[in-house]
């Protein structure tokens, strides 16, 4: 049994420890990491998941970005314990959290990851839309996800932090 939770602040070592686990400490030096600098998350899309021994065996997180000057959302980072894998649980929080971000009004989610994991979400290349994300990345694995119909026809230029509202 597992359970889906909101995160919260109490649970933020737990969720450090799996992010450390799965990416390695030096995740901080990331691009991505970068535009998260002295922003706080969105914590109505931050969340975990709990197996039956109380234990944060998944989390995922977003973050405000601007791309062009366009409020969007940054996914990651999304992590599953290295025992837990396979098990469908990032799958449950990507869905779970995307269908959460529309009904919060967000209209477009950008992450660096996989391609063949994500665009089975609806995520595809963001560089042909002339969506550029801070270096270093590889641009190929930077992909987008329209929250709303035709959101991508306006939206195209850097991505940068989020600077307020």
């Amino acid at each position: 049994m597992f359970r889906l939770l909101p995160e919260t602040p109490r649970d933020d070592y737990e969720v450090e420890m799996l992010l450390d686990l799965a990416f390695a400490p030096g995740r901080g030096a990331l691009s991505s990491y970068k535009l998260r600098e002295g922003v706080a998350p969105i914590a109505d899309l931050c969340t975990l998941i709990r197996d039956d021994y109380d234990v944060v065996v998944a989390a995922i997180r977003y973050w405000p970005v601007r791309i062009g000057g366009t409020p969007a959302l940054l996914l990651g980072p999304i992590a599953v314990h290295p025992t837990r894998q396979g098990e469908g649980l990032g799958a449950m929080l990507i869905a779970e959290t995307l269908d959460r971000a529309r009904d919060l009004g967000w209209h477009l989610v950008l992450l660096v990851g996989d391609p063949p994991y994500y665009t089975r979400f609806g995520f595809h290349p963001a560089t042909p839309l002339g969506i550029r994300f801070p270096q270093p990345v590889n641009p190929e694995r930077v992909l987008v996800h329209a929250l709303t119909p035709a959101v991508l026809d306006r939206v195209t230029g850097e991505v940068q932090p989020w600077t307020g509202s």
